[in-house]
C-alpha cells in the first residue's frame, strides 16, 4: 500500500517538524562541527551510577514514610497514579524555590514538558473557535503541540523586552472580533527560547492584569528560570498569580537531566460541573493524560524523586555548579560576540540576562543554504531564527546556544561564524 504524503496530517509535514528534522540531519552529517545550535544541557554533571543512587534514595524515603516493602515495590513496578507519585515533592519544590504555594493535587507529573503542553491544550481548547496566542518568535514545541491538535495559533509580536501586555490585549480583542475565543497565551517569561528575552517584573504584573480582563489563561513555561546571570531572578508569573490565571509548566530536563523525561504542570484552577461539584483543573486533565501515556514512568519519577529528596526539594541549592557553568558560558558567548563583531555596525546581537540563548542579527539571509555552507566549510552550526516564526521574520538572524559546550568551544564557534560572514559576505566599501 502506498500513501500520498499530502494525505497525512499537517503535523507530519508542518514547518515545525520539518525544520527540526533538517537541523538534526545537518548535525548528523557534520558531527565534527561545533554546534551553537543545540539547546540541550551540558552532559558532564551526572554519571550513570547516579541513577541507581537516586532510585535507592527514593525507595528509602518511601519506607521512612511508613510504606510497607510490598507497596514500595508496587510504586516502582506498577502503572501508578495517572497524575504521578512525586507530586507532593514537586509541590514542596515549588514552595521552596519559587514561592508558589499550591496543593499537591494541583500538580500533574508528565512525560516531559512537551506532554504537559499537549495535555493542557487538549483540555482547554474544546471548541473549533478556540485559539492559542503565542509570542512571535516562539518555541517550536508549543507550535508543534498545537499543530497536532489542530488548535489555531495567533502570534503576538515580541519586542526586545519581551511580549507587550497591551499588545496581548489588542490581539485578544481582534481574535474575539473575528468570532473566535482566545483561550490561552503561552510564553516563556524567563530567557525565552529562541530569543533569550525576559519580561520585567512590572510587565509581569501588567500581563496578569490583562489576562484577568481578557478572561485569558496564561501557560507559563519556565525551563530556564533557574539560570539568571544575576544572583536573583525575577518572580515567576505563577508566584504572582492571585486569581489562578496561570497554568505553570515545568521540567527536570535542565535542572536534572533530559533522559529522565519527567516534567509537570500546575493547574490549580477550579472546575465546576453541572451539579456544582468542584475539582481542580489538574484532576480533570488526568483523563487526557490517561489516553496519551497512561501515566508517567514510575521508575523515571523515582529517579527524580530521589534527587529531590537528596537536595531537600531545592533545585536552586542542588544546581549551584550548573548555575555557575551556564552563567560562565553565556558570558563567554556574549564576550566572544563583542570581540568578533564589536564595531561592525552591520552585525548586532541582544544581551540576555540569563538562560541558554542569544540572537545575532546579520546583513545576510541566514537560511538553510547558509547553514549548510557554514557546517560544511566552516565547521560551525547555528539555528536560523526564521524557523521560530509563524509567518515571516528572522530571515537575517541566527539563534546561538551557549549551553552544550565549553567556553573555548563557544569562542571558536563564534570565530568561525565571523570568518564565514567576513569571507563570504564582506562589508560594502
Amino acid at each position: 500500500m502506498e500513501l500520498k504524503k499530502d494525505s497525512l496530517h499537517r503535523s507530519v509535514t508542518g514547518p515545525a517538524s520539518t525544520s527540526m528534522n533538517f537541523l538534526n540531519e545537518v548535525a548528523n552529517r557534520f558531527p565534527d562541527a561545533i554546534s551553537l545550535a543545540a539547546g540541550r544541557p551540558y552532559e558532564g554533571f551526572h554519571r550513570i551510577e547516579d541513577i541507581a543512587r537516586h532510585l535507592s534514595t527514593y525507595a528509602e524515603h518511601l519506607a521512612a514514610q511508613g510504606m510497607p516493602a510490598e507497596q514500595v515495590r508496587r510504586v516502582f513496578m506498577q502503572y501508578g497514579r495517572t497524575n504521578g507519585t512525586i507530586h507532593h515533592l514537586i509541590a514542596r519544590l515549588l514552595a521552596t524555590d519559587e514561592g508558589i504555594e499550591v496543593p499537591a493535587d494541583a500538580v500533574a507529573v508528565t512525560a516531559g514538558a512537551q506532554e504537559a503542553m499537549v495535555v493542557v491544550l487538549r483540555g482547554l481548547c474544546a471548541e473549533p473557535g478556540d485559539v492559542l496566542l503565542t509570542p512571535d518568535p516562539c518555541y517550536v514545541g508549543i507550535m508543534g503541540a498545537a499543530g497536532l491538535l489542530d488548535v489555531p495559533v495567533v502570534p503576538v509580536p515580541e519586542t526586545g523586552a519581551g511580549i507587550v501586555p497591551a499588545e496581548v490585549a489588542r490581539v485578544a480583542a481582534q481574535v474575539r472580533a473575528q468570532g473566535r475565543r482566545p483561550r490561552a497565551l503561552y510564553l516563556v517569561p524567563n530567557f525565552a527560547n529562541p530569543s533569550g528575552v525576559s519580561l520585567s517584573t512590572t510587565a509581569r504584573h501588567e500581563l496578569l492584569a490583562v489576562a484577568a480582563e481578557q478572561d485569558l489563561l496564561i501557560l507559563e513555561d519556565d525551563p530556564y528560570g533557574l539560570f539568571p546571570l544575576a544572583a536573583e531572578g525575577r518572580p515567576s508569573l505563577k508566584a504572582l498569580d492571585t486569581r489562578q490565571q496561570v497554568v505553570y509548566i515545568g521540567s527536570f530536563a535542565k535542572s536534572v537531566f533530559p533522559g529522565a523525561r519527567v516534567g509537570f504542570l500546575v493547574a490549580d484552577q477550579t472546575v465546576v460541573d453541572a451539579d456544582g461539584r468542584r475539582t481542580l483543573l489538574a484532576e480533570e486533565l488526568s483523563t487526557v493524560k490517561s489516553m496519551l501515556t497512561v501515566n508517567t514512568s514510575p521508575i523515571a519519577q523515582a529517579v527524580i524523586g530521589g534527587f529531590l529528596v537528596s537536595c531537600g526539594c531545592s533545585l536552586r541549592a542542588a544546581n549551584q555548579e550548573k548555575i555557575g557553568f551556564y552563567r560562565r558560558n553565556l558570558r563567554a558567548l556574549l564576550s566572544s560576540l563583542d570581540r568578533e563583531f564589536g564595531g561592525i555596525p552591520e552585525v548586532t546581537w541582544n544581551t540576555p540576562d540569563g538562560g541558554f540563548f542569544a540572537v545575532l542579527d546579520t546583513p545576510v539571509v541566514a537560511d538553510a543554504a547558509l547553514l549548510e555552507l557554514s557546517a560544511r566549510e566552516y565547521g560551525v552550526l547555528w539555528t536560523p531564527m526564521s524557523m521560530f516564526y509563524l509567518g515571516t521574520g528572522g530571515e537575517r538572524q541566527l539563534r546561538l546556544s551557549a549551553s552544550y559546550l565549553q567556553p573555548d568551544e563557544i569562542e571558536e564557534g563564534v570565530r568561525r561564524i565571523a570568518r564565514l560572514l567576513a569571507e563570504r559576505y564582506p562589508p560594502a566599501t
